[in-house]
């Protein structure tokens, strides 16, 4: 389709949580703003559909949101005036083994370390001080490196949150505390073994006692319409169906913002690039891929241990040894034959999901960056390992490859959900190394995805600092900090 013809004060390419939380913020300081989408729905990776039957509503990507209920951005917005209502699960997570037991996160810092029995001191000791201070530390942990606004307590959580995962679970003794926080430092998708892995574990269960781990009622896609019906309510323009492979595509704007990740913004801007920085740009590294198994089920998932019955989310790897040798074994190109599964149930707490008295199944497992291995009877068997009779229960089944995810979202490289690999050699230099991160060597262009700081999740705060940083220097507009 072709743009009316007039000039925007900015640009947003790209309508995933960052370019939304981009193209808020600059229409909130007073910009006109145009956010361009290459799909015919926003939302990018929060989007929804009937992937298997009539009547059974899938999340095509994201499921379930901690950090979106925790982002400090998008708390200030009135997102449940324009249709997003979270439904919270009471136990957040839970991680099955074999002996038909689960460790589980609760709302109650205290009652999950309670349930670890022997480490339920150490468990205080580790996240009782992340939960207190994360409100004070939120805005510094999302953000891009610079000095903390509380040192102290960051320094505290740097220590922790920059070891790797093997390590810092030398301070639990039980294999519940040890599988909980495997479970958790999964989410990284690398080794367990590499540097600051831990950081994401002890985001995501604090979350879970702060404010609980939700899935939005109706779809995960109804984050994304919130916020572009907010968008659009303070005078903002959306148009969709509009793939952006060139600026020459583009309007005049004094700034232009790309929620994409470093492989697409070369071949839209590469030639505006300074050598230096297109070098750097070149060799950013994109992590182990994603494969994706959507469910119909006629009932809920038979899980042996009672409270996974009742969790939102399920982690499935038996023992942190387990998890940690498979992951590798991923890194390395490998699959594995017994994977860390990802795993939702999201028609538990929300009845629109599916017909009345059936269910969806949401889950997924790493895999080697641009695989086409079919990993579906691999995944099912891990359910069934731990839930005797799952099979029995599907209806229908769809899947995703790597492929397939990157055809449904280009910033998917390879199957890549993170925007690329946030291990040691690019925890600071996301996506190149630089004073600022969201600005290129072009002026007025900026790059807002989860390929820069604080990387992937539902939050929006990358979109949030690159468009903070866009209004500094193009508008001379200064954004109060959150």
């Amino acid at each position: 389709m072709k743009l009316e013809k007039r000039d925007y004060d900015a640009i947003v390419v790209g309508s995933g949580p960052n370019g939304l939380a981009a193209a808020i913020l600059m229409q909130q300081n007073g910009l006109s703003v145009l956010l361009l989408e290459g799909k015919s729905l926003v939302g990018g990776g929060m989007r929804s559909a009937e992937l298997t039957l009539p009547g059974y509503l899938h999340d095509v990507c994201s499921a379930v949101h901690p950090l979106a209920a925790a982002s400090p951005f998008f708390e200030t917005l009135p997102l449940a005036q324009h249709g997003l209502e979270y439904l919270y699960p009471e136990i957040a997570a839970a991680h099955p083994f074999d002996d038909g037991t689960a460790a589980i996160l609760t709302k109650s810092v205290v009652e999950t370390a309670r349930l670890l029995g022997a480490d339920e001191k150490a468990y205080l000791k580790l996240l009782g001080p992340v939960v207190k201070n994360w409100p004070q530390m939120a805005p510094d942990i999302l953000a891009p490196l610079h000095f903390p606004k509380h040192p102290l307590a960051m320094a505290r959580f740097g220590l922790d949150a920059l070891t790797p995962a093997t390590f810092l679970s030398k301070r639990f003794r039980t294999q519940a505390a040890k599988g909980l926080l495997a479970g958790m430092a999964a989410h990284a998708i690398q080794p367990l073994s590499n540097i600051a892995t831990s950081a994401i574990a002890l985001v995501l269960m604090s979350q879970g006692h702060l404010k609980g781990w939700p899935v939005p009622k109706g779809g995960s896609m109804q984050i994304g319409t919130a916020l572009a019906s907010y968008f659009t309510s303070i005078g903002g323009k959306i148009v969709t169906d509009y793939y952006v492979e060139s600026l020459n595509q583009l309007p005049s704007a004094h700034t232009v913002l790309f929620d994409v990740t470093p492989k697409q913004l070369l071949k839209i801007a590469g030639h505006k690039f300074s050598s230096v920085y297109k070098w750097q740009l070149e060799r950013y590294r994109y992590g182990m891929g994603v494969f994706k198994v959507d469910w119909a089920l006629d009932a809920p998932i038979p899980f042996k241990a009672e409270s996974a019955r009742q969790a939102g989310t399920v982690h499935l790897g038996n023992t942190l040894e387990e998890i940690a040798y498979g992951e590798q074994q991923i890194w390395h190109g490998k699959h594995s034959e017994k994977p860390y599964v990802l795993l939702a149930q999201q028609s538990l707490l929300d009845p629109s999901r599916a017909p009345e008295g059936k269910h969806t199944g949401w889950a997924y497992c790493h895999v080697p960056n641009g695989s086409e291995r079919d990993m579906t009877g691999i995944i099912e068997r891990q359910v069934e390992r731990f839930a005797p009779g799952f099979k029995d229960t599907i209806l229908a089944r769809h899947t995703f490859n790597t492929a397939q995810f990157e055809e449904y979202n280009p910033n998917y490289i390879g199957g890549d959900i993170n925007g690329g690999v946030i291990d040691i050699g690019q925890l600071f230099t996301r996506p190149v190394l630089r004073w600022s991160p969201y600005k290129t060597s072009a002026k007025g262009l900026y790059i807002c995805s989860s390929s820069t700081p604080p990387g992937g999740g539902v939050h929006g705060m990358c979109g949030y600092h690159a468009a903070k940083k866009a209004l500094s220097d193009i508008f001379n507009i200064k954004v109060n900090s959150l």
